[in-house]
Order: C-alpha cells, then sequence, then structure tokens
C-alpha cells in the first residue's frame, strides 16, 4: 500500500472523539454540510462554494490565516451518508483533496494538497451527539510544523463550540 501522508512531515494526523450536548446527529450533519451556512458562522471562511466539473461536485475552500501568513485554499470532494448500523442511526462524512484542472492555484495562496477528513455523528443517548473526526492537513508553505500543531490542537475545541452554536442558530436560519 503507498504511503498517503509520509511520516517526516513532521505533522500529526488528528483523531478527535467528543460530543455536542443539546445537537442532534441529524442537526449537526446538516449544518456540518450547509456551505451557505457555513459562511455565516465560520470566521475563518474567506470564500466557500460547490462547482461540478466533469460531473463530480467539488468544493472550493479559501481559508483565511493570520498576518503575516497566506491564506490557504482547499480543492476537495466529499459525500455524507446516513448508515444504520445494528440499528444506530450514523451520519457518515468523508472528504479528501482533489486536483481539478477547472481550478487552478490562484496567486498569494497557498494550495492544500494533502486533506483527508473522515467524520461520524451519532445519538448520545439523550439530546445530543457523539462526534469522531479523523483529520490530516498540510498546510504547505513555511509554516513550522509545530504552530500548525498548535494551531489544530487549539483549533479543534474552538470549530467545535463554534459549530454547536451554529446548531442551536440553524433552524432560525434556514
Amino acid at each position: 500500500l503507498p504511503i498517503l501522508f509520509p511520516q517526516q512531515s513532521g505533522l500529526y494526523e488528528y483523531k478527535i472523539f467528543g460530543g455536542l450536548a443539546d445537537c442532534p446527529p441529524k442537526l449537526c450533519a446538516d449544518v456540518y454540510m450547509d456551505l451557505d451556512f457555513r459562511k455565516q458562522w465560520d470566521q475563518y471562511v474567506k470564500e466557500l462554494y460547490e462547482k461540478t466539473y466533469d460531473g463530480e461536485k467539488v468544493i472550493y475552500w479559501e481559508v483565511k490565516y493570520p498576518f503575516p501568513l497566506s491564506n490557504r485554499d482547499y480543492v476537495y470532494i466529499r459525500e455524507c451518508r446516513e448508515m444504520d448500523v445494528d440499528g444506530r442511526k450514523i451520519w457518515v462524512v468523508l472528504a479528501q483533496s482533489v486536483s481539478v484542472p477547472q481550478c487552478p492555484e490562484k496567486p498569494g495562496i497557498i494550495r492544500v494538497k494533502s486533506y483527508k477528513q473522515s467524520l461520524a455523528i451519532e445519538s448520545d443517548g439523550k439530546t445530543g451527539s457523539k462526534v469522531y473526526m479523523y483529520y490530516f492537513d498540510n498546510p504547505g508553505g513555511m509554516i513550522p510544523s509545530w504552530l500548525v500543531n498548535w494551531a489544530a490542537k487549539s483549533g479543534v475545541p474552538t470549530f467545535l463550540k463554534d459549530m454547536q452554536k451554529a446548531c442551536h442558530n440553524y433552524s432560525e436560519s434556514t
């Protein structure tokens, strides 16, 4: 098997397990998949849209990075499936970077070429959700790996809090 992300990158692959109280799993999945709504609640979104190239839905996402760092962009495919596993409903989202000639790199923005995410959401047995996520990306450029790892470590809890807030606001906005 080929190694997708060689160890020498110095970057971590993240596995996150957590909960979102008072956010049912279908609502979490809907909020996560709604790109237009994400632009409203995710402060790091500069540009985000989905287009179809050669019959395949592709997402373009530009992420704001703090000065003096250059913004990053992602071109990726993703899919969400609602699954029934022994009577348990689990929403699974898979995403992975792709290369699309119709979506070339932009000057001044660094393209993230190695991105992979797997997300599973299910009921916590009450009114909330249990969430499992595997995540890797290599932001490229001249960012020290310790800074990338620190940002991911502090950014993930913030993202989950923002997402929980977005879930609570979702029904009002749609």
